[in-house]
Order: structure tokens, then C-alpha cells, then sequence
């Protein structure tokens, strides 16, 4: 039987008020089941954390998060997440909004690679590829046009290896909200967690990312990378 993977989509509430909704999770769904089923995995969809059982976590071999707000995971479900990365057991894959999550669990800032800053763009921009030897970026060449928000960052991990940025002058800095970080405007990046791994793209905010084979290959090769399909 295929191993599993658990794709959370759960959308919740923040400490201080309602969280927004994003209309593509059902579309996604449908592509992360087709990203799962190319590396052999079975995708489980997760709508609530409170219906899995901490073996099922302990049993998956990746977690796929397209969260937003205070996802309620358990002491036990965070604890089976952390010890299952670091021991090597299972990868993560985080998309789009799941830097804007759990704020009360400490840890998963570290376990996503950065925390949500704001999106004061939404535009078409050019990324630079910054390593296109990278599975999730092999089929991009030296840069990618694209549209999406665009989510500025802070507590980026030193170590996490900026993989997608958006190219220097393509944003209005002057925009509302807007600050600049010194590590730039990271779209994609991954990172070892000890003996596991963790691959992170901000993109996928609209229907047309899900029905763009480029975006499902970049999904498909960084959850390969993260499974360790590839060095």
C-alpha cells in the first residue's frame, strides 16, 4: 500500500479575528493529489487537524500545508511533526499562505522556513532563478514571469537556500505596508531540518497556478527534494 501523504488545507481563525479564504483549495487538492501519486504517495486531504490521529501523522511520509490562522493542532500532533522531520521520516511542503500560521507554535515558524510579512503586491514580475540545477526549478531556465501576490517576509532562516526571488525593480517599494528586507522578496526556498528536509513556495494564490503544468513541476520537484529523490 502507498504511503501517505497528508495535504491540510484548513483555513482558521487568527488570535484577533477571521482569517480570508482561498478560493483555490478545492483546485488544489486535485493537483497536490497528482504531484502525490508521481512520487508513488497517496494524498490524504486534511480539512481539520482535530480528525487526525497523531499515528497517522507518525505514519505519513509527507505533510503538504496550504493553512492559514491558528491551525489547532494538538501538543502531541506538533510534537509527532517535529520529531518526524528532524528524524528524517517526513518531509514538508509548504505553499502559499502556510507562513502565515500558528502563531502560537512557536516551532513551526522554523519548521516553514519564515514568517508571513504582509502582501502589498499583486502583480505580474519576473523571478530570478537562483539555483536552476534545483528540481523545483530545472524546467524554468535563468528567470520566470509570473503572476501572483507577492508576500514579503520576515525571520527568514539563514540557512534556507532562496531557491525563486523577485528580480530587483520589479516592485513598487513605495506601496503601502512595503519594507525591504535584506534578503530581498524570496518566492521559494528549502532547508534541511536535521535529517529531514523542507521545501516552501509562496506561490499559488490563484486558479491559473493550478492549472499551469510549470507551477505543478515546480511543486512536483520541490516535494521530490524534500521526499530526497534528489540531492
Amino acid at each position: 500500500m502507498a504511503e501517505s501523504l497528508l495535504f491540510v488545507t484548513q483555513v482558521a481563525p487568527y488570535r484577533d479575528g477571521p482569517a480570508g479564504v482561498h478560493g483555490v483549495l478545492d483546485q488544489a487538492a486535485v493537483g497536490v493529489g497528482q504531484i502525490a501519486e508521481m512520487h508513488g504517495l497517496r494524498a490524504q486531504r486534511v480539512g481539520d487537524v482535530r480528525d487526525v490521529s497523531v499515528d497517522a501523522i507518525t505514519g505519513a511520509r509527507a505533510l503538504v500545508l496550504f493553512t492559514i490562522g491558528e491551525t489547532p493542532w494538538s501538543v502531541e500532533q506538533q510534537s509527532a511533526i517535529v520529531e518526524g522531520v528532524r528524524g528524517g521520516r517526513l518531509a514538508i511542503c509548504a505553499i502559499h499562505s502556510a507562513t502565515d500560521a500558528c502563531y502560537g507554535w512557536d516551532e513551526y515558524g522554523e519548521i516553514v522556513g519564515a514568517r508571513f510579512d504582509g502582501h502589498p503586491w499583486t502583480q505580474t514580475f519576473v523571478a530570478d532563478v537562483l539555483d536552476p540545477t534545483h528540481p523545483a526549478c530545472a524546467h524554468l531556465g535563468t528567470d520566470w514571469r509570473w503572476h501572483d501576490e507577492v508576500y514579503q517576509f520576515r525571520d527568514l532562516r539563514p540557512d534556507a537556500q532562496v531557491l525563486l526571488r523577485v528580480r530587483d525593480g520589479e516592485l513598487d517599494l513605495s506601496a503601502s505596508g512595503a519594507r525591504a528586507p535584506s534578503f530581498g522578496y524570496p518566492l521559494s526556498w528549502c532547508f534541511a531540518e536535521g535529517d529531514g528536509r523542507v521545501f516552501s513556495s509562496s506561490l499559488g494564490h490563484f486558479p491559473s497556478a493550478w492549472e499551469s503544468p510549470a507551477y505543478l513541476r515546480h511543486l512536483a520537484g520541490g516535494l521530490g527534494w524534500a521526499l530526497g529523490e534528489q540531492a
